[in-house]
């Protein structure tokens, strides 16, 4: 009776345990993992319709006077974002692998209030994961944004891109705010001398 007291004891222990360990999980991984899956979602999402509707190398214009400017085409990238490094897909899957395993490690150490940097890392991370997606499929990544002249690229790309943007502009932002909080309390530090050499 005793034995089964004790080892129901322990059972509800280790229970607790491993309740308390996932909370702080979900707790430390939940920005992460909302925006990556939404941002996931839509890369794979409008990827598929893509291939599904327009032919390979084929174009469609959701409105004709837009033609020069903006439109949707199915085309095939074995490179880096943007086209970028052509026939590297292996080597881009690899490194997809290894920024995500960075993030997840570092992601729970952004302090919380630093949300834009969090925000930045996610989508970083959901870019990467959206292009190593089609790469494991397919082989190639599926690209269909066509601005202008520039590079056919998706929503993965995109993400990458403006997840980069955030975070240069969120460290220069954390930096200022370090310099400003250094010179603050220099400040004040000058104002403590003053009035004890005064006293």
């Amino acid at each position: 009776m005793n034995l089964m007291v004790k080892w129901s004891g322990s059972r509800s222990k280790r229970f607790n345990l491993g309740e308390m360990i996932l909370k702080k999980i979900i707790k430390q991984y939940e920005l992460l993992f909302i925006v990556v899956t939404i941002i996931l979602i839509a890369d794979q999402v409008t990827k598929g319709i893509v291939r599904n509707n327009i032919p390979f190398g084929e174009q469609w214009m959701p409105v004709e006077w837009l033609a020069p400017y903006f439109r949707f085409v199915n085309w095939n990238n074995t490179g880096a974002a943007f086209g970028l490094f052509q026939n590297g897909g292996p080597v881009f899957g690899i490194m997809a692998v290894i920024v995500s395993g960075f993030i997840i490690y570092y992601f729970p150490q952004v302090p919380r209030e630093n949300k834009w940097m969090r925000i930045a890392l996610a989508m970083q991370m959901a870019g990467a994961l959206g292009n190593l997606i089609d790469r494991l499929r397919f082989g190639p990544v599926t690209d269909f944004i066509s601005i202008g002249n520039f590079a056919v690229f998706n929503v993965a790309d995109s993400s990458i891109t403006v997840g980069v943007g955030i975070l240069i502009l969120a460290m220069w932002m954390e930096e200022r705010k370090e310099k400003l909080r250094a010179q603050e309390e220099a400040q004040v530090s000058e104002e403590s001398d003053a009035i004890e050499k005064q006293t």
